[in-house]
């Protein structure tokens, strides 16, 4: 891929995303022009640094600054020197609350109508939709390949369907799994442990429990077993919400003593330990992996196979993304709408998840990680990919701006249902100075998401 490819998509991508904001804001302008309130003001970018264009149309100055990231529309109401009466109809504040209303979720409503258009045109233009889903493939073994998943009986081509009972629809399920399966783990499951010092007791009744062995003391150890298999949520997979077994976790002691130990049926003491000790130990084994093939239409349960202790299986997958056909018109307003339902009720989910603390501040990210996306995307997967991811945005950019946060379009909103509840408008100066405090707010999680971004794109993360 040359340079110029990659550097001429990166420009699609930042004009896409400008795109969605001019939407944003033309629909707060449109909105406030079809109710009579004179905007004086439709600047694109924010007024940071040098203006590039301003030219007066009718009674609107278009403004272009040189930091595109951002739109305003501004109407007499915001400047103290403005020369309409304070009783003009031509006013903001002297509109209804529901003409308010309608100008305030206008940019919101106007992202929405945007996205569901891209996402309708690349219906009709690419003849098909994404699923959000994958096929993962299994294609052959690696050098590395442990002897369980050799003797599984998993053949070229076989779809891998579901792992511990987990449906597979997306390529990253299969190595998180795998991962924490991992042999010796280092995390064990304390019932296993209590068995495991009975039995040990009972081959080894000279010692209690919490007796020091004396060290070249030779220990009859049980019968390894299994540990319980991983079970991951779609969640878990899809970062939503850290794995955490309900496990213990062995001590730098209790490792080591497990890789002496090493599946042996006896084990010499060669320093102070305790059955107690010993029993945690080996609860540290392998934890199985059942994994559902779908070959020829037809589900197969493979034989249980085994992590190593790197967390991998050792074999080479292939995936595509599943799509749905748009060809004709029923087809086409049903996956748009399908793909507009399935990602925007994705979007409250997640945002559910952070504001409940299950996703951390550290993982989210913003413009330099979705251009960096957009533009491998663009570059790597076509346009369309690029136009879809577009309207992803332009929905994002809806949802955030109705939250109820002052600052935002749904923050003033939230003001005039308050309005029309009591029968007059909040304080002035408490909603200045309530906007102005999460204004700033806004700005420093502005700085903190792209600091992630650059984070994420040193260590390669994005």
């Amino acid at each position: 891929m040359s340079f110029l490819h990659i550097f001429s998509s990166a420009i699609i991508m930042i004009l896409l995303i400008s795109l969605l904001i001019l939407v944003h804001e033309a629909g707060h302008f449109l909105a406030a022009k079809l109710v009579g309130i004179r905007v004086d003001k439709f600047g694109f970018g924010l007024p940071i640094g040098p203006t590039l264009f301003s030219k007066k149309i009718g009674e609107t100055e278009i403004l272009i600054h040189a930091f595109l990231l951002g739109g305003y529309v501004s109407f007499p109401d915001d400047e103290e020197d403005c020369d309409l009466p304070a009783d003009s109809p031509k006013r903001f504040s002297n509109k209804t609350v529901g003409q308010r209303s309608l100008v305030i979720c206008a940019g919101v409503l106007c992202n929405i109508i945007f996205a569901y258009i891209l996402i309708f045109s690349t219906g009709l233009l690419w003849k098909h939709l994404p699923e959000n889903s994958f096929t993962v493939r299994f294609e052959k073994f690696a050098p590395s390949a442990v002897e369980s998943i050799k003797v599984s009986g998993i053949q070229p081509k076989d779809i891998i369907y579901s792992i511990n009972g987990l449906e597979i629809n997306y390529p990253i399920a299969i190595n998180k799994i795998f991962s924490f399966s991992k042999e010796f783990d280092g995390f064990i499951s304390l019932e296993t442990a209590d068995n495991k010092l009975k039995q040990l007791q009972e081959l080894n009744p000279e010692y209690s429990a919490n007796d020091i062995i004396p060290i070249g003391t030779v220990i009859k150890i049980p019968d390894f077993t299994d540990e319980e298999s991983v079970k991951l949520t779609i969640d878990n997979i899809l970062g939503l919400e850290k794995y955490k077994p309900d496990e213990f976790a062995l001590s730098d002691a209790q490792k080591e003593l497990r890789n002496k130990i090493n599946y042996s049926k006896k084990y010499k003491t060669d320093s102070k330990t305790t059955l107690k000790d010993i029993a945690k130990a080996v609860s540290d084994t392998k934890k199985p992996i059942y994994i559902t093939i779908l070959r020829n239409n037809e589900h197969i349960n493979l034989k249980p196979v085994y992590s190593s202790k790197e967390g991998m299986l050792g074999i080479e997958q292939s995936y595509s993304e599943n799509y749905a056909e748009t060809k004709t018109l029923k087809q086409l307003v049903k996956q748009t709408n399908k793909y507009v339902n399935y990602n925007m009720g994705f979007m409250v989910y997640t945002l559910g998840k952070l504001l409940i603390g299950k996703i951390p501040v550290s993982e989210m990210n913003g413009i330099i990680a979705i251009t960096k996306i957009g533009t491998e995307i663009i570059a790597y997967k076509g346009i369309f990919q690029g136009i879809l991811l577009t309207a992803m945005i332009s929905l994002n950019l809806a949802l955030i701006n109705i939250l109820p946060i002052p600052a935002l379009d749904g923050g003033h909103l939230l003001f005039l249902i308050i309005e029309k509840i009591t029968g007059k408008p909040v304080s002035k100066k408490f909603v200045e100075v309530l906007s102005n405090f999460f204004f700033y707010l806004l700005i420093a999680l502005m700085i903190l998401i792209i600091y992630n971004d650059i984070h994420a794109w040193i260590i390669g993360k994005i």
